[in-house]
């Protein structure tokens, strides 16, 4: 029998704006900086087995062919604190989108129960001191970006710990019809 594949699905922050982001993730000391690309999460870390990987794959292509492609807005930053120590730049416009599309992609065959209520975000910086944490929160407060978003990406956690995109699905309205 063959070790589960642990998954992720989100949407990429495109460039230059991701990498930016994911620059200033490692500056705050963030171990996790160049293992994770800068994302919206639509579904979490989740281990799944061989035959259920290709459902989801088909799932995932069923749920791109069903939703149009939207804008999105991150403006400023949060945090989760006192729960967890993360701070994030918030999804000021586009949070219903990506609610539909992690419910969705929630709904077929891997059918997932959340730790925490969805919360549609990027993070910058988790698993960090108090003081860098404030730093983040401060520094990045004026961020402010739209994009739109055409795509969500599958990644798969690789041995060394580092979570790669494997497949791209385009969302209906992204290519002119």
């Amino acid at each position: 029998m063959t070790e589960p594949t642990t998954i992720g699905v989100s949407i990429p922050i495109p460039s230059p704006h991701g990498d930016f982001l994911q620059e200033r993730r490692a500056a705050f000391g963030d171990a996790a900086a160049w293992r994770i690309p800068a994302h919206i999460t639509l579904l979490p870390p989740t281990a799944i087995e061989g035959e259920l990987y290709e459902e989801f794959i088909a799932h995932c292509k069923q749920v791109a062919a069903e939703r149009e492609a939207f804008e999105v807005v991150l403006r400023g930053t949060g945090t989760f604190r006192p729960i967890s120590d993360v701070v994030y730049i918030q999804v000021a416009q586009g949070v219903s989108a990506c609610e539909r599309l992690e419910t969705a992609l929630r709904s077929g065959p891997i059918q997932r129960n959340l730790d925490f209520y969805y919360h549609p975000h990027v993070t910058v910086a988790h698993n960090v001191s108090s003081e860098r944490l404030d730093q983040a929160f401060e520094e990045l407060a004026a961020f402010h970006v739209a994009f739109r978003v055409d795509a969500f990406h599958l990644y798969v956690l690789g041995t060394d710990q580092v979570w790669r995109p494997t497949h791209d699905f385009r969302l209906r309205g992204s290519q002119g019809g």
